[in-house]
């Protein structure tokens, strides 16, 4: 096993829970998230109940090697889907108890989605760093098909 390959085992087993646990809490908290539903979002409590199940799918997902890659691409494009949430969140003025108001919340919260992304596509196994000359994994050498 390479030391990227170990890496992304740890980032798995940190990522796999803990979207499975957010998942879990977007299911039991469907009220604690309607605020920030964008309001052109139809069947808005149906859409976060859905990316809970998402979430936990995504998440035991990166758990099992061979649906890993799956998992990867499914978090990554949910972490897209729900950023006009995060987005309506930020500019339209709304209130949510127990989070902040501010741009201290905010900015990093907006300022991590691409991170979040790209994490969740590297955990996948999309992602990877191809040594100069070197195909890399899964790639064909140059001049082959």
């Amino acid at each position: 096993m390479t030391a990227v390959d170990h890496r992304r085992r740890i980032a798995c087993s940190i990522l796999g829970p803990a979207y499975a646990l957010f998942g879990v809490f977007h299911l039991l908290a469907v009220n604690s998230f309607l605020p920030i539903m964008p309001p052109w979002v139809p069947a808005p409590a149906l859409v976060i109940q859905l990316t809970g199940l998402a979430e936990i799918a995504g998440g035991l997902g990166l758990l099992v090697p061979r649906l890993r890659k799956a998992a990867g691409m499914g978090l990554a494009l949910y972490a897209i889907g729900v950023f006009p949430a995060n987005l309506h969140h930020a500019f339209g003025g709304v209130h949510v108890p127990g989070l902040p108001d501010s741009w201290w919340y905010h900015g990093p919260r907006l300022a991590m989605q691409p991170v979040l992304v790209l994490l969740a596509l590297w955990a996948g196994g999309w992602l990877s760093r191809s040594r100069a000359g070197s195909p890399g994994p899964g790639r064909p050498e140059p001049g082959s098909r």
